[in-house]
């Protein structure tokens, strides 16, 4: 299944979910209706008001909806919010626990080999247990968890190998779908608190000698009905998320290329005393969003197939009696320390693979990537890795990766710059500038990637002077460079999803003749900039257009030079409304125009990235022969 099948089958689902609340709620809404009716005109000859009745359903209909609205609102603010509600707490810039940072530099890895910004990272300090889950909207406001127990208990592969499995719900639309499943799941079952409360207090009366049985009543009916609730929303809960969960393990086997890793840390988890269960926290609103079930449920309500079938998928030969016996760590065990690579060489180079090899790999990246990630994050100096973990210093960083390349033009952002920032800021800005200048422009995007969770920690206006800054910066000369818009868009599009991440991707399409023109831009675009010879880029033009069938054979364009970065601004505003099928579209043609001579360019490979960005597609890089030393 690739992404846009993936994104489908999440919708598919989506809707799914969205008829089982609807069924369920209207069950819920008629047994309190009768509940309701039973208590007030339960009396002999007593008729009852089919208005009053009316306004209970109604006010029953309210609290359900309300209910599941309010904590979906509550949940707008990421997933780190859900990681913080579980006990979370966010590994910090400058971490000193060598498993922490090893953890933490697992996680920014995948994020580089996925082409995602980095999520938020936190560590279940209080839970022993081995697990772990995802949360958030999408990738621009993701948050990846493991329990304490994860990290002293498991191997970097098969950390590696969870970590994988988490970016697999990350990239193919299951986190949206278990955010609206707790928020669904709260709705129907909000009732049963209630009733829970009333029953409570009815007691209490009854205890004291007051009349209370009509409040009994109505509580004990409610509670019943809250537990029928319950038991539905188990069924629904189970029902989503058991499939998903053999999908990604099988999507972090093909991240990593070797089963065990994930295999492993499924073992351990069956020959572990704590296994996978949670201790210091409730489960249950997260346990269809974990690596493994977090508390026992019956197989009827088991949010995850049975834990040997799991690792017979991956290792058939495996049987209940291999459980390795794992003993308690007392949290001291030493971890291996992250080996720098030599040599990581950031040229470009002759493309290995094709247009449908991008097309795959969009949310499903491969070992070649994850190879060429850790190979690049290893490369970076800790004197910019360390302010990019800085919510402090990313802002800084983050404006020193949109300075122009040319000296002239970066003298002048300087100024502007000190007067913004001040003296002492700017000195720190420009000692940024020289070290990515020395680095290289193919590690801009993973540095801004991994910045990115620091970015998130700034306050609104903070982020709102950084995007006010950079759009300023990149228009000071009068000539937008197309790698500062590059990166710029990209800045914009994930800071904006990730304030309002249920918005994102919303707004009406563009009309036909409007995208088909968009599209038909984009693709001559990439061709003008990976060609200078006028027949070699009319060439791979046409074999961009040719992925969009006959409507685009008539297509033409004269030999006048583009405004680049306006014609590509105005394509992907038009564009960024597709998905599905169109997207894939689009990314091949895209794809095939800037591979047509087998090689590419930074400038292409960044064109590349942006459009997927802008669809809300996960591009992992396009690793080039000299790149893998083939």
């Amino acid at each position: 299944m690739n992404f846009f099948d993936a994104q489908d089958h999440a919708r598919k689902s989506t809707r799914a979910l969205v008829a089982a609340y609807v069924v369920a709620t209207l069950l819920i809404v008629a047994g309190v209706t009768a509940v309701a009716a039973a208590a007030l005109y339960g009396g002999a000859g007593v008729s009852a008001d089919p208005r009053l009745l009316t306004g209970v359903a109604g006010l029953t209909l309210l609290v359900i909806i309300g209910s599941t609205l309010f904590r979906m609102a509550r949940l707008t603010a990421g997933g780190g919010q859900v990681a913080r509600e579980m006990g979370g707490t966010l590994v910090s810039a400058d971490e000193t626990d060598p498993l922490r940072r090893r953890y933490r530099n697992v996680v920014e890895e995948m994020a580089i080999a996925s082409g995602v910004p980095v999520p938020e990272i936190y560590v279940l300090e209080n839970e022993r247990a081995i697990n772990a889950f995802a949360a958030g909207y999408s990738p621009d406001d993701a948050a990846i968890a493991v329990t304490r127990g994860t990290l002293e208990h498991l191997e970097r592969d098969e950390l590696q190998g969870v970590v994988a499995h988490e970016f697999s719900h990350i990239l193919n639309g299951d986190m949206r779908l278990n955010i609206r499943l707790m928020g669904v799941l709260f709705g129907i079952m909000v009732i049963g608190l209630i009733g829970r409360t009333i029953l409570r207090g009815g007691s209490g009366r009854s205890r004291r000698g007051k009349g209370s049985g009509g409040v009994v009543i109505v509580g004990l009916g409610l509670a019943i009905l809250g537990y029928i609730g319950v038991f539905f929303a188990r069924i629904i809960k189970a029902a989503v998320s058991r499939q998903r969960e053999y999908l990604a393990d099988a999507s972090a086997v093909q991240f990593t290329r070797q089963t065990d890793g994930i295999a492993n840390a499924l073992k351990k988890i069956g020959g572990y005393a704590e296994h996978s269960y949670f201790k210091e926290k409730d489960a249950e609103q997260v346990s269809h969003m974990l690596f493994a079930v977090g508390a026992r449920f019956s197989a009827m309500f088991a949010t995850h197939p049975p834990l040997t079938e799991r690792i017979q998928a991956l290792d058939p030969a495996f049987d209940d009696s291999q459980y390795p016996e794992v003993r308690e760590s007392s949290g001291s065990r030493s971890s291996e320390q992250d080996a720098r690579v030599a040599g990581f060489s950031a040229s470009a180079g002759t493309a290995s693979v094709g247009p449908q090899d991008v097309v795959d790999a969009i949310g499903q990246p491969g070992p070649a990537q994850v190879a060429y990630a850790s190979a690049l994050h290893a490369a970076i100096p800790d004197e910019l890795l360390a302010p990019a973990r800085s919510p402090d210093q990313a802002l800084l960083l983050v404006i020193a990766l949109l300075l122009s390349g040319d000296e002239a033009v970066a003298g002048r952002q300087f100024q502007l710059l000190t007067q913004r920032l001040g003296d002492k800021r700017t000195a720190v800005l420009k000692r940024y500038y020289s070290d990515i200048n020395a680095l290289g422009p193919r590690f801009s995007l993973p540095l801004m990637e991994i910045a990115f969770p620091a970015l998130r920690q700034l306050s609104a206006a903070q982020q709102e002077f950084l995007q006010d800054t950079t759009r300023e910066l990149v228009e000071l000369d009068g000539y937008i460079d197309l790698r500062e818009f590059c990166l710029q868009r990209v800045l914009a599009r994930s800071l904006d999803n990730a304030a309002a991440p249920n918005r994102s991707g919303r707004g009406r399409s563009a009309g036909k003749a409007a995208t088909r023109n968009a599209a038909s831009m984009l693709v001559y675009l990439i061709a003008y900039v990976g060609n200078k010879d006028p027949d070699a880029r009319a060439e791979a033009c046409r074999a961009g257009l040719s992925e969009f069938g006959n409507w685009a054979a008539s297509q033409t364009f004269s030999n006048k030079d583009p405004d680049v970065v306006v014609e590509f601004s105005r394509a992907l505003d038009v564009l960024q409304r597709l998905h599905g099928k169109a997207a894939e579209t689009l990314i091949r043609a895209a794809t095939r125009t800037a591979m047509h001579d087998q090689q590419i360019t930074v400038a292409e490979a960044e064109m590349l990235r942006t459009v997927c960005a802008c669809l809300g597609c996960p591009v992992p890089p396009v690793v080039t022969k000299a790149q893998t030393g083939a």
